[in-house]
């Protein structure tokens, strides 16, 4: 199983919110990038970054912070949080993300996503899936449209999508434990799905019951920095490979 931990950026600096609300967000971290070069030291490979100020204004706002973790570190990154345009797109890439996660633009514009699927390829591009109550949420969790989570992945899979980030808004910054019984049935109907689960996570058991489900891989942060998991324990047991990573 792929380990990829979480930086969530406002104002420069690393925070987590719960169930994506803003007024709860908790600053962790003045430093991002040290942080990244932290969890690359331990045997991570992967690091989600969510750019929270880009979801909020709709364009993306923390190049900065990105360009310095894939500067200073090896680490594969997957961007997230404001990307609505190629030139947005285009300038994660350039600032060395490998992939880019694109949700609430999958939501509104499916025409312009998989124009962007076929000139940069699958393996660069994420569909962000974050569901609240069984519907695509959107616009950094602000809105529910009226999209279907599971007719919402089986027409991008279709499509040529392959990497899913797929968070459960009701479980995110919780460390009550993860929606595995969702992601397990996702799973089952799309085996080919290089499903990352989202939202809840709060031990080490959690991620053994995901794994044992058949997810690939899964995206963790706040217990991380609210000492919930021991990750030297972490990389023992799950021991990450950086050739796998990409």
């Amino acid at each position: 199983m792929e380990l990829v931990p979480a930086i969530d950026i406002i104002d420069g600096r690393l925070v987590r919110l719960t169930k994506g609300d803003y007024a709860t967000q908790k600053v962790y971290a003045e430093d991002p990038v040290e942080v990244a070069q932290q969890m690359e030291a331990m045997g991570f490979r992967r690091l989600h970054v969510v750019d929270l100020d880009g979801a909020r204004s709709k364009h993306v706002v923390n190049l900065d912070v990105l360009r310095g973790i894939t500067t200073k570190t090896r680490l594969v990154v997957d961007f997230g949080g404001g990307v609505k345009s190629e030139d947005d797109l285009r300038k994660v890439l350039d600032a060395g993300a490998q992939m880019v996660t694109v949700g609430s633009i999958a939501a509104t514009n499916r025409e312009l996503v998989l124009q962007w699927l076929e000139e940069f390829g699958a393996e660069h591009i994420v569909l962000g899936a974050d569901v609240r109550n069984g519907l695509i949420s959107i616009n950094g969790w602000k809105e529910e449209s009226a999209l279907q989570l599971m007719p919402f992945l089986e027409a991008y899979l279709t499509a040529g999508i392959r990497h899913v980030l797929c968070t459960e808004i009701s479980k995110d910054g919780m460390l009550q434990g993860p929606a595995t019984p969702l992601y397990r049935d996702i799973m089952q109907a799309h085996p080919e799905c290089r499903l990352i689960a989202s939202g809840g996570i709060s031990s080490i058991e959690d991620i053994r019951q995901l794994d044992e489900a058949g997810v690939p891989a899964v995206v963790f942060g706040k217990a991380i920095y609210e000492g919930r998991i021991d990750l030297k324990e972490l990389i023992q047991e799950f021991p990450q490979d950086l050739e796998t990573s990409k």
